[in-house]
């Protein structure tokens, strides 16, 4: 995803240059994570362009109220909850990924490379089709690569639950792609 964000100046109170640059450095080299989760919760890139925006305001009039920490995990969590917002304002969690397009397969592309991104295709089928609890902590494990702790965090949920639901996303995703359940953990 291209970083490109224009921010309206006007709503936002006077922040200093130093929290600028705290921003700037904390949170802006999150934006491809938070778009790649906001993308697999949505179904639609264009959607999840627009909610990764309005993530990053929200952090950005916000942000002097965070305290620290894991600021990946912070603005994960604000995506998450601008998903949920979006989710019910405009009723997007039909199949709106129904009309998107992966970019198109030149002529000189190999055998091989045809059939790995037919599995890929395959795998990102069969995570969307998941519900949405599950969606979301498969994509923070296994694609973001967050830790228990912080998907915890994100989540807003006891490290046990997220156990127990990247357990049972595995189980899922490995009936769906046609394995035994056994090899989904």
């Amino acid at each position: 995803m291209a970083t490109c964000l224009s921010l309206p100046v006007a709503s936002f109170t006077i922040m200093s240059q130093r929290d600028i640059d705290r921003f700037e450095r904390l949170i802006l080299p999150h934006l491809d994570d938070a778009y790649t989760l906001a993308r697999y919760l949505l179904r639609d890139e264009h959607d999840a362009q627009d909610v990764v925006q309005e993530a990053t305001l929200r952090a950005l009039r916000y942000f002097d109220g965070y305290a620290g920490g894991d600021s990946r995990a912070w603005l994960l969590s604000i995506v998450r909850h601008a998903v949920a917002d979006f989710a019910r304002t405009e009723r997007a969690w039909g199949d709106a990924d129904a009309n998107a397009t992966d970019s198109l397969v030149g002529a000189e592309q190999t055998d091989a490379l045809a059939i790995e991104n037919s599995e890929r295709e395959r795998v990102r089928r069969a995570v969307r089709a998941l519900p949405e609890e599950f969606r979301e902590v498969i994509v923070l494990r296994e694609i973001e690569e967050l830790s228990y702790k912080e998907i915890s965090a994100v989540v807003g949920v006891p490290i046990g639950t997220v156990m127990s639901r990247l357990a049972r996303a595995r189980s899922r995703l490995a009936v769906l792609l046609g394995r035994p359940a056994e090899e989904a953990s």
